[in-house]
């Protein structure tokens, strides 16, 4: 989910990138520093193409990207058109956890599908249209702080107030849901306890209601990507961005906030996270590689390049250790201001030391901070965290 920090991070950046995409188009009539050059099909063996310049490059990036990501927007609707169509309503009661138990199980495998498309193209898409990523992306305390001075939300099952993914899984979810979990969110102001649909209207509101938003949402999402729409900008840096996040999102482990907490998935959301990250990133590569830095020429494009796919590999690695769909369990004596060293040797501290390491935006080698090379090689601001 969009969580605080990085929604106001976006916001912020957004701005600032609009006018920076509106130099660098400007100037995209000149070709970028270092000639991108390929062997013409019937010349001689030292012919090449004419360069590319950063329009082409650019435009190339993004039609790729688009097309790439559009797969995962295209699964997310088809995955929320399924649970739709898969919610049970039956005259005269609500949900039956014994005569409806293959449906349910289905309907969580289902939120699972619409779970790993959406966070392949989360980095990408949320800066671009953070109003549509918040309704279906935000997390229940998100919701309810925003819901504060208007009552609330006290009925689980409609389109109003608290809706999108994670207040489906918070229902669909509700009989795995950690003990923990519920302690955290029952400090919440305007908590209500997370049920199934006990009733024939519940079960008729769950499915014609909320998760009739999670369809619309979801189509209106995929039919806003266009490359017409695409901020290059805007895209590259919610990509850092989201890198950036990826250590905030093992910290809220520890207090219970962390994202997909109900259906204890979160370590698969970092990792699909990487992977939607590594694919959109991949299209901008041959333009980062056909810059030189000539005033530091250990900052060049395939420099930068190659540190960067080393950090991804290392982040990957990262993630790869840990066994599972749930992030390991913090330790009760965990602290983020001052981990002990027995903590940080525990399965969740030793994730919590790995990804920090490799998203430190002040970090030579890092992800974040190779990402932010890159970007000012393309002539895009950098990202920098509030």
């Amino acid at each position: 989910m969009r969580c605080s920090s990085f929604s106001s991070d976006l916001r912020a950046f957004a701005l600032v990138a609009s006018v920076a995409s509106v130099a660098l188009d400007a100037c995209s009539s000149s070709t970028s520093d270092t000639p991108v050059t390929t062997p013409t099909a019937d010349a001689g063996a030292d012919a090449v193409a004419p360069a590319l310049t950063d329009e082409q490059q650019k435009s190339l990036a993004l039609q790729g990207m688009h097309d790439a990501l559009l797969l995962n927007a295209n699964a997310l609707v088809q995955a929320a058109t399924d649970l739709q169509a898969l919610a049970p309503v039956t005259t005269g009661r609500g949900w039956d956890v014994t005569a409806d138990a293959k449906t349910l199980t289905d309907m969580k495998a289902t939120w699972v599908r619409a779970r790993t498309a959406y966070e392949k193209i989360e980095g990408a898409l949320a800066p671009l249209f953070p109003d549509i990523d918040y309704v279906i992306d935000a997390r229940y305390d998100d919701f309810l702080a925003d819901l504060a001075t208007k009552g609330g939300d006290a009925y689980l099952f409609d389109d109003r107030g608290v809706t999108g993914m994670h207040a489906v899984e918070r229902i669909l979810f509700a009989d795995v849901t950690p003990a923990r979990v519920v302690t955290f969110e029952k400090a919440l102001q305007g908590y209500v306890i997370a049920a199934v649909p006990s009733t024939e209207t519940e079960a008729k509101d769950f499915k014609t209601k909320l998760l009739a938003k999670l369809v619309s949402d979801a189509i209106a999402l995929r039919d806003a990507w266009t490359p017409a729409k695409i901020n290059a900008a805007v895209a590259f840096q919610g990509l850092i961005a989201l890198m950036n996040e990826q250590r905030e999102k093992v910290e809220k482990a520890s207090s219970n906030e962390e994202e997909s907490r109900y259906a204890q998935r979160t370590m698969a959301d970092l990792r699909d996270n990487l992977e939607g990250t590594r694919t959109a990133y991949s299209f901008f590569k041959p333009w980062i590689v056909a810059k030189v830095n000539t005033k530091d020429p250990s900052k060049d494009g395939a420099a930068v390049a190659a540190k960067l796919d080393a950090g991804l590999v290392a982040l990957d690695a990262a993630y790869a250790k840990v066994t599972g769909d749930a992030i390991p369990a913090p330790p009760a004596t965990w602290s983020a201001e001052a981990p002990s060293a027995a903590d940080l040797a525990t399965p969740f501290g030793t994730l919590y030391a790995s990804v920090r390491s490799a998203v430190d935006p002040a970090a030579d080698g890092s992800v974040v901070f190779e990402m932010n090379v890159a970007a000012e090689l393309l002539g895009f601001p950098i990202f920098t965290a509030n």
